[in-house]
């Protein structure tokens, strides 16, 4: 059983780990996506405000055998700012739609991050130590009279402060008509593809001035157009396959050694719609909100509004497995296309084995899923429930109308405005982050826990 380890605030100035009130948060203070790089020792975490908030595990104390795990503010910055299109007189939000670390190749760390047009790459440094001594510039940096200079002398590192440096080193813009949805680094560790609606780009992480259609599904005529783009991803170990999902809850596996344009799929995944249940809601549930490979690359896990659904790459006909998140919002469609919660779109996440599947629900639920034994669990990310080295209890939601035991609640008591959308899975431990509105709750596995 998972237990909370800490709970942390998106906005860094009333930043806590201990069970206090939050103060009011803003819109721009909601988190919008969370990340582990690929070792773990790093999460990052991006808001409607368009910062980047990157968080980095303790090491293990001697003192303090349990502080492994507790991950504290490493470094925070602005990544993309508000724009306007004035061609198309649209406001152009500074909000994080994802983030992507690349593979670590040095001292440094890269990463991607995207709002609705722009992808940045970013450089996460250290420094602990300054030069002195220049002969050509004076202490506070200014260059000297060369004629003072009576003596030369070697310049020396002294020893400083620890500072964080985060620098932009590239900028891919203006290859977008519509909204980014998904950013994915390739197994080549070169190249990345970014996704909106219609179309999916190709891209070098040298070459900022270009990039490669590799997708393109908008019609001729767009009053043709029956379904969009709604994520992509690469394959983990296969640098030429990637997969993208359809608002018609399709998948569409491709391979890039077919053709350049990668119109053709070469496999298609879709499970036929049963007719008996076919209704108003029957599309906009079906719509597939995420999709991520498994780690070994065999199976694809996608989310649906109702559903998560875990595919095999050789069965096309239909799901594997196929998971029930929240049936009993069945009911409650009409009301939830009347303030639109049935458009929200739901992440989903392996854990470092591919055995346990996550994803989010409402009422800060979110839901685990053990693909051996065929349990689950509904855990709540909330205040009350986050008090250090605590264990989760498991929560029960009770469909109207049905038996109510004791603790269990009622479907018409659930609150839509608190939703995790957003979750991320420790690559190798079972961490994991859940975002929920502004706040980032971190829960570890209580046997982990106890063997530090």
């Amino acid at each position: 059983m998972l237990s909370p380890i800490q709970v942390l605030c998106s906005d860094i100035t009333t930043l806590s780990l201990e069970p206090e009130p939050f103060a009011s948060y803003t819109e721009a203070d909601i988190i919008s996506t969370v990340e582990f790089n690929h070792t773990g020792e790093l999460l990052a975490t991006g808001d409607k405000g368009g910062r980047v908030v990157i968080f980095q595990r303790e090491p293990e104390s001697k003192t303090e055998p349990f502080s492994q795990g507790e991950y504290n503010v490493y470094s925070t910055f602005q990544s993309h700012e508000p724009e306007f299109d004035y061609l198309k007189s649209l406001e152009i939000e500074e909000k994080i739609n994802k983030i992507r670390w690349l593979p670590q190749q040095n001292a440094a760390h890269f990463l991607l991050s995207t709002n609705d047009k722009t992808i940045k790459l970013w450089k996460v440094s250290e420094r602990d130590k300054r030069p002195e001594g220049y002969n050509l510039k004076d202490e506070e940096g200014r260059i000297k009279d060369i004629s003072t200079v009576t003596s030369l002398q070697v310049p020396v590192l002294k020893p400083m402060d620890l500072m964080v440096e985060v620098t932009p080193r590239r900028v891919f813009a203006n290859a977008h008509t519509y909204h980014i949805n998904s950013i994915s680094v390739n197994s080549d560790y070169e190249t990345y593809m970014s996704a909106d609606d219609l179309r999916i780009n190709l891209w070098h992480l040298d070459i900022t001035d270009r990039s490669f259609n590799i997708v393109d599904i908008k019609p001729a005529n767009m009053e043709d157009l029956t379904e969009v783009i709604t994520a992509a991803e690469f394959h983990p170990h296969h640098c030429n396959l990637f997969v993208y999902s359809s608002s018609k809850g399709t998948l569409r596996l491709c391979d890039m050694r077919e053709a350049a344009l990668c119109d053709k799929h070469s496999k298609l995944f879709e499970e036929p719609e049963d007719p008996s249940a076919r209704s108003f809601f029957s599309e906009i549930i079906s719509s597939v909100s995420d999709v991520k490979f498994s780690h070994s690359g065999r199976y694809l896990l996608t989310r649906d509004y109702l559903t998560a659904k875990v595919w095999d790459l050789n069965m096309e006909s239909k799901p594997l497995e196929t998971y029930q998140v929240h049936d009993y919002l069945r009911s409650k469609l009409c009301s939830l296309y009347e303030n639109d919660c049935i458009f929200d779109k739901f992440e989903c996440a392996w854990n470092g084995s591919d055995s346990v599947i996550m994803t989010g629900a409402y009422n800060n639920f979110f839901r685990m899923f053990d693909r051996n034994t065929k349990r689950d669990v509904t855990l709540e990310a909330s205040r009350e429930s986050s008090k250090p080295r605590a264990v989760l209890k498991p929560r029960r939601v009770c469909a109207a109308g049905g038996k109510r035991r004791k603790d269990d609640i009622s479907v018409d008591s659930l609150d839509f405005t608190k939703k995790i959308l957003h979750t991320a899975w420790h690559p190798n431990e079972n961490i994991i982050a859940i975002a929920a509105t502004n706040n980032l709750y971190i829960f570890q596995d209580k046997l982990n826990s106890e063997m530090h």
